[in-house]
């Protein structure tokens, strides 16, 4: 991916530094699929302010609130992509993120359908909305109104 020149782009040092947590958290972080770093054309990891804010965000639901990975990881699962980006009733009726549950749906892109399957999951209106901390609440009460 191409990272844009006029962003302020930090290290992954220089963020695990700003938030006292190792390199490798953050690491464990992207694996299992709760965070999606910006990689340069070399692959180097790097990250923007609003990344340091998830980064942030997810350290104080861990800590302050309780939860584990998997508990964000399902947390994020309920936001409800197919209200946010509109989908057919096909490509609802099979899609795992619609249908499990179980993990957000750019943990399943590879199985997703239309124009999921091609964006960049980072710059998507759904990951947007959820990397926003004090959006979670606002997003989960939308799964509400879920259609089955």
């Amino acid at each position: 991916m191409a990272v844009a020149e006029t962003k302020k782009w930090l290290k992954i040092g220089e963020v695990a530094r700003q938030l006292n947590i190792a390199v490798e958290t953050i690491r464990m972080y992207e694996r299992e699929g709760i965070f999606l770093a910006e990689k340069t054309a070399s692959g180097q990891r790097v990250y923007n302010e609003a990344d340091v804010q998830w980064l942030r965000c997810i350290r104080q639901l861990i800590k302050v609130k309780g939860l584990n990975i998997e508990g964000i990881r399902r947390l994020l699962a309920l936001i409800p992509c197919w209200a946010m980006k509109p989908c057919t009733p096909d490509e609802r009726e099979n899609c795992p993120a619609y249908l499990t549950g179980e993990r957000p749906c750019w943990m399943d892109k590879a199985q997703l359908a239309g124009n999921c399957t091609t964006e960049n999951c980072r710059a998507c209106t759904v990951y947007q909305a959820a990397i926003n901390c004090t959006n979670i609440k606002l997003l989960l009460h939308q799964s509400q109104g879920r259609q089955v």
